[in-house]
């Protein structure tokens, strides 16, 4: 038996006809509605800096700035999805319209991501990024007015589904739907990117955003499907209008009033909304006033969203340089984003149950004094950000700028040859040996000289390239110069290549590349391959030999096959190994303490932000600071879209720490406006306010029967003289 049954028509009322353990059975659509999008949603999101740095092809900062930009835009259209819900289509339909829009913009997203729709020569490239690029803009566009449209109307229109004497039932289902938000997004960061790493294609096979993509917009469908199936089963109010409108107009109404009244002939007010008492009640304008003490509070808060969501663009963008090997498991980039909900499901009931009521005991531990901290533990997040950021500067190759060219000389010959060049020193290399490192000119032109043998070369390079020079084995032969890689290799992969320093042909192979026939006294293309042992076969019409090596993430070699090359067991030996780019060195752990501090201070800064502003605002007026809240959101990455346009600073980490003294600085300024805050009982002002208003309406009452009794004896009066007449 269920409560429910007790009382037919208030669950007829709430639509809720079945039940199941006294829930009603409608909330298990929703709450699996709400667990397939936040699939769908940070799924997409978990690959999305990725897939414009590697397949759209766009730099480091554009990729964070459309990034931030959606971001943005996901967090400012939730004002429009209530302000729709409440006035006109009501939440059911809003949910229904805008799910649909959400689920055509992830599939535009999936398709965007297909390389072989515009790749006509087959190289495994789209031949028109424009196509790639509009689909997926209208794409975001899309998906921004879905997910940030139904975000307001999913856990209000959940909550509809309960009645009164429900209110334990309904406290389970907003934990349970929480926890479905963060369920969605731990699983979806973890197997996202695990489908991004895949290998797919019709005519090449490329890294598989599309199914990256895919999975998240099947997700989308998913959901949509479910919340219909429930239709038959939802309680759906009716709108009834909304009250940030109302607020709104009441501001505006005061503003005005104000205006027309600034003449010094009319007495001032107590407060500057109290303009608003000619058209609007008391109980209104003071809800209003403490919703704008709360709201004056937002203006710092931006700058925590401006470093938090950048664990989604720079922090990922950072963790592609890093070595991601931890022994049984491979990390993929943007997999470390999963620490983010991993450590949010650890460090809430922690932070519950044992860190605060100890904190508690030692000091009044208030809301804003917990917020403070936490914007506090951000910034430390970015100074750790900058810090690893430099260790991993230190292991990064030096390119060349746009007003300087490298070089990079191999000697093909058995013996040594002494090199010298423009603004260099004299280098000896031993034969079949190559310059330690690249040698940079600040011109495009350099003269080289050899000896023995004499000869002088005159080469002209690019701007902004690296080069290697062949040293052939005889004099005759053709020079040979080549362009290297000017930037790491994408993804993590390995660039490698081939150079066949003997007189015949080699034919080079392996499990995962084929190199083909490398010809003699010349270079094969760079192909890229996986971290991992890999094994080469070499070989030409009448031997074999296989030679192995190890890479790790990042790197790029040259190896040089020598003219006294021997097939055989030691064949291994004879093949120089000429490191190009470092591999990645530092450790993808190394970012775990900046995730730590990060959903620390989204802990004790988020939660504890919703918590206080609720309990310092009216009941009805939750919808307006909810608004507020997510608008903080959205001017937080308009801010990092700003200090990229203003602040361009040339190396990485001072990014870092520019953001994270901004934040110091406003957690200092946030600290003081806390400092005078006054915490109030919204509860009890209301229930003065309305105590007021009933005694003055009692009152006026009481004038009204006092008036009536008084034109009634005088209406008596006369009457009574005429009889006695």
């Amino acid at each position: 038996m269920t409560d429910d049954k007790e009382d037919p028509g208030q669950k007829k009322g709430k639509g809720t006809s079945k039940s199941v353990l006294g829930y009603p059975i409608s909330i298990f659509f929703i709450v699996v509605n709400e667990f397939c999008e936040r699939f769908s949603y940070y799924g997409m999101r978990a690959v999305l800096v990725l897939y414009f740095k590697y397949f759209l092809l766009f730099d480091d900062e554009l990729a964070t700035s459309v990034y931030h930009a959606f971001v943005a835009l996901c967090y400012l259209t939730p004002i429009l999805g209530a302000i729709v819900a409440d006035s006109w289509l009501g939440k059911f339909k809003t949910i229904i319209y805008l799910s649909i829009v959400y689920a055509v913009g992830q599939v535009a997203m999936a398709v965007s991501a297909i390389h072989d729709i515009t790749d006509t020569d087959k190289n495994g490239e789209p031949d028109s990024l424009a196509f790639h690029i509009a689909l997926s803009m209208v794409g975001l566009i899309l998906i921004a007015l879905g997910t940030g449209g139904i975000k307001p109307c999913v856990a209000a229109f959940g909550g509809d589904q309960f009645s009164e004497h429900q209110e334990k039932q309904r406290k389970t289902f907003f934990s349970v739907f929480y926890l479905c938000i963060n369920g969605g997004s731990l699983l979806s960061t973890i197997i996202t990117p695990i489908l991004r790493a895949q290998q797919c294609g019709i005519h090449s096979k490329q890294s598989c955003y599309a199914l990256a993509f895919g999975v998240p917009a099947a997700l989308m469908v998913v959901a949509l499907v479910v919340f219909i199936v429930g239709s038959g089963m939802y309680y759906k109010a009716e709108p009834q209008g909304n009250i940030m409108l109302d607020v709104c107009k009441c501001i505006g109404f005061s503003i005005k009033n104000r205006f027309r009244h600034r003449n010094r002939q009319y007495p001032a007010r107590a407060h500057w909304l109290d303009w608003a008492e000619e058209k609007y009640d008391k109980l209104l304008i003071a809800q209003i006033k403490m919703v704008l003490r709360v709201l004056f509070l937002y203006i710092p808060l931006p700058v925590f969203w401006t470093l938090f969501d950048q664990k989604g663009s720079r922090w990922t963008l950072q963790a592609t340089t890093m070595n991601g090997d931890f022994g049984l498991l491979v990390i993929q980039p943007d997999q470390m984003q999963t620490v983010n909900p991993i450590l949010i499901l650890t460090l809430v009931p922690i932070m519950d149950s044992l860190v605060y009521p100890l904190i508690q005991k030692c000091f009044d531990f208030t809301p804003l004094r917990r917020m403070t901290v936490g914007m506090f533990m951000a910034a430390v997040a970015f100074f750790c950000a900058g810090v690893v950021q430099m260790e991993i500067d230190k292991t990064m190759a030096t390119f060349p700028s746009l007003s300087q060219t490298q070089l990079r000389i191999l000697n093909m010959r058995p013996t040594p040859v002494t090199v010298t060049t423009t603004s260099h020193d004299p280098v000896t290399l031993e034969g079949s040996q190559a310059t330690p490192e690249y040698l940079t000119f600040d011109s495009n032109k350099a003269v080289i000289a050899f000896e023995p043998h004499g000869g002088i070369l005159s080469l002209s390079l690019g701007y902004g390239q690296r080069h290697t020079l062949l040293i052939p084995a005889d004099t005759p032969q053709a020079w040979h110069l080549k362009q290297d890689l000017s930037s790491k290799p994408e993804q993590g992969t390995n660039a490698i290549r081939f150079v066949n320093g003997m007189a015949s042909p080699v034919n080079v192979t392996s499990p995962r590349a084929d190199f083909g026939i490398v010809t003699p006294f010349n270079y094969s293309e760079y192909l890229e391959l996986n971290r991992g042992l890999v094994t080469f076969t070499i070989q030409n019409d009448l031997q074999s030999c296989d030679y192995s090596k190890e890479f790790g993430f990042g790197s790029s070699y040259t190896f040089f096959i020598p003219s006294n090359f021997t097939f055989g067991p030691d064949c291994q030996h004879s093949i120089t190994a000429i490191e190009d780019i470092k591999p990645n060195s530092v450790h993808l752990a190394l970012q775990i303490p900046q995730y730590f501090f990060i959903t620390l201070g989204e802990v004790m800064f988020s939660v504890t932000g919703l918590e206080f502003s609720y309990s310092q605002a009216p009941s009805n007026m939750k919808a307006v600071l909810q608004a507020g809240w997510l608008f903080t959101v959205a001017v937080g990455n308009i801010i990092v879209l700003l200090v990229d346009k203003i602040a361009t600073l040339p190396k990485k980490w001072a990014e870092y720490f520019l953001f994270a003294s901004l934040l110091v600085v406003v957690c200092f300024i946030f600290s003081i406006m806390a400092f005078f805050y006054t915490y109030i009982d919204p509860n009890e002002i209301e229930a003065k306010l309305r105590k007021q208003d009933d005694d003055e309406s009692e009152k006026s009452k009481q004038k009204e029967m006092e008036l009536l009794q008084r034109d009634s004896r005088e209406f008596d009066k006369p009457q009574s003289k005429q009889t006695k007449m």
